[in-house]
């Protein structure tokens, strides 16, 4: 499958912010975007999702128009980055909810043994995060819109998050962002980059530097 989005237009109050933006994700690649905050990567998921209504933008899935809202269709996942499970679900119910194996979720994540009877909001930000991330991940959809997965997740949580995440893209459309950069650049399998209103294809992290992502000294850390 090949999910392409193309001449996205976006203006809040007369402002200008995505201005012909392009991007094209498909399955066994994982698809990520970064950029500086503010400059349009979680208005771009919703657009993208359907709940955010821009200027102009065609969304096509297998060179097919969404005529519709994406998420109407029924085969697009969106996680964003405010907790969306309700805080007085139980954890046992939201897997039962997103029909999702708590056992299965047990296997990579034992430590939520003890969380089963509690409530959501019983849990800590990073706990509730990892399972709204795990939830959209397994759901059946077959595109998913990521938004900040790795946000208030400890490191080893992250590295199994990312694990998943790969073994999900070879049947599944992934498009994440993320400000963990290192994080994304692992798990990354096409790069852009949002740089004045615009969407850019990155092909090595000069290409960051360059549109003003990353400073010499990071890129130095990553190569290291």
């Amino acid at each position: 499958m090949i999910l392409e989005v193309d001449n996205v237009e976006l203006n809040f109050d007369q402002t200008s912010i995505l201005q012909g933006i392009y991007l094209k994700a498909e399955t066994q690649k994982v698809t990520c975007v970064l950029g500086r905050n503010g400059c349009g990567k979680s208005s771009l998921l919703k657009i993208i999702f359907g709940s955010l209504k821009p200027k102009y933008s065609l969304v096509r899935l297998n060179k097919n128009p969404i005529t519709k809202k994406f998420f109407q269709t029924g085969l697009v996942n969106y996680l964003p980055q405010h907790h969306y499970i309700p805080k007085e679900v139980s954890v046992k119910k939201a897997f039962q909810l997103y029909s999702c194996s708590w056992e299965a979720f047990l296997k990579d994540f034992d430590s939520f043994l003890v969380h089963k009877n509690a409530k959501i909001n019983e849990l800590s930000g990073g706990e509730r995060r990892i399972i709204e991330t795990y939830l959209v991940l397994q759901s059946k959809a077959k595109v998913l819109l990521l938004d900040e997965p790795f946000s208030n997740i400890a490191p080893l949580q992250i590295e199994k998050i990312k694990q998943i995440i790969q073994q999900q893209k070879e049947e599944k459309i992934i498009v994440l962002t993320d400000h963990f950069y290192e994080d994304v650049l692992e798990v990354a399998d096409v790069l852009y980059t949002i740089h004045h209103k615009r969407s850019h294809l990155i092909k090595d992290e000069n290409d960051l530097v360059n549109f003003g992502y990353l400073t010499s000294a990071q890129k130095a850390t990553i190569q290291q």
